[in-house]
């Protein structure tokens, strides 16, 4: 068989696989499609397919193959990023900035802390440490991985519960985009290169500079004329960002947060997040799959995720519930925020592939955090759905 053909063999099973699994096991209630693409990813990984499978998984998973399937995958993950980014709603956090900065900042800091916490306790054995990263690198980005939402993921799973367009989902995107902005500002942090801080710097100004001048564009130019010009800024914000040392994500995550939603027609864009999912992100599962490890040893890793889940879940729920003491928040909403919040997917797997890439941590640790994301993620509707069914009931018979 030709490398085409291999490469067609393989987006097949890439498509086939989880789609069947989630129509006919019917997962939608506990794991959504996305859950089930990257469980699927997994399971045709080295850990899994490869094991049970060696001969099979290095002929359709072979060198030329992996690579093309790396190149879909870097540009679906940049383009998924940038709309995260355009997604941001910093003015409505604006007006609401005292409620919205004491939730986002417990809700952030408390996992932050359980997250750090726990990564220091996985220090003191090796294997997780990657080979260019210092123990404060690691530290502060297991424990950031800890206290992520996945806002792409947050806006999906709102729609299944049917709270997005209502006052309690207009803040929880509220806080999400706030830490979100804190996320990818600490993420800058642990990469900076203070070998390269002149390369970085340069790259920041001529952001500020560009970014000032594309905006004036954008207002400018006619709908049609502003998708062409915000992927050209796209690429041109990931590209500075790769070579000044940060990551091509930073740089994609820059360049949306910069721009204006209202610039947009907001069904193209649901569409647009829509159609990215549906047709690129499955081959950045995949690939997010292929770099699992389990040469740590098996048990140690799932011990590993279990502890990451109980810092991350036990900290956004403490968060929230002070922040709902202090705000007087009516009964059961402190509960529903915290478990909404703690959703992961995607974000935490897209970070901690940038930790991987720049080898602050070792696969090991990465399969870890993976596992810990698809446990977060996966729980989140089965506990939220009668949690919130409750709280309707209390608030009718309140009337």
């Amino acid at each position: 068989m030709t490398t085409t053909e291999i490469y067609l063999l393989a987006m097949a099973i890439i498509f086939t696989v989880p789609y069947l699994i989630w129509r006919v096991g019917k997962t939608d209630y506990y794991a959504p499609l996305v859950v089930v693409q990257i469980i699927a990813g997994i399971l045709l990984g080295p850990g899994v397919l490869g094991k049970i499978f060696p001969d099979y998984y290095s002929f359709v998973f072979s060198t030329p193959v992996v690579q093309s399937l790396n190149g879909i995958a870097w540009w679906a993950v940049i383009i998924f990023v940038w709309i995260a980014g355009i997604e941001l709603d910093l003015k409505k956090a604006w007006m609401h900035r005292r409620e919205s900065g004491i939730t986002a900042g417990l809700a952030l800091g408390t996992p932050l802390v359980f997250g750090c916490v726990a990564a220091a306790g996985m220090l003191m054995s090796e294997g997780w440490l990657g080979p260019r990263g210092t123990p404060w690198q690691f530290v502060l980005g297991v424990g950031m991985a800890c206290a992520v939402t996945a806002l792409p993921i947050l806006i999906l799973l709102m729609e299944k519960l049917a709270i997005l367009r209502q006052p309690i989902g207009q803040r929880i995107l509220r806080y999400a985009s706030l830490d979100d902005i804190a996320i990818w500002g600490v993420l800058a942090l642990i990469l900076m290169d203070w070998q390269r801080v002149g390369k970085q710097a340069a790259f920041l100004a001529a952001f500020a500079g560009f970014g000032y001048a594309f905006r004036k564009l954008m207002v400018w130019l006619p709908e049609r004329d502003r998708w062409y010009a915000g992927l050209v800024w796209l690429i041109v914000c990931s590209f500075g960002a790769d070579w000044s040392g940060l990551h091509f994500m930073v740089g994609a995550f820059l360049a949306g947060a910069i721009m204006d939603g209202e610039w947009f027609n907001q069904a193209h864009m649901d569409l647009l997040r829509h159609h990215v999912l549906l047709v690129m992100m499955p081959v950045f599962f995949l690939s997010t799959g292929l770099r699992t490890n389990w040469t740590v040893g098996g048990e140690a890793v799932f011990v590993a995720a279990g502890v990451l889940l109980v810092a991350s879940v036990m900290g956004k729920l403490i968060g929230t519930h002070v922040a709902g003491k202090l705000l007087k928040w009516a009964p059961g909403e402190s509960s529903i925020i915290g478990w909404l919040l703690q959703t992961k997917a995607l974000i935490m797997i897209i970070f901690s592939n940038i930790l991987l890439d720049k080898g602050i941590i070792t696969s090991g640790t990465f399969t870890a955090l993976l596992l810990m994301a698809i446990a977060s993620t996966m729980l989140t509707v089965p506990v939220v759905s009668p949690r919130l069914q409750r709280m309707k009931e209390i608030i009718f018979r309140s009337r």
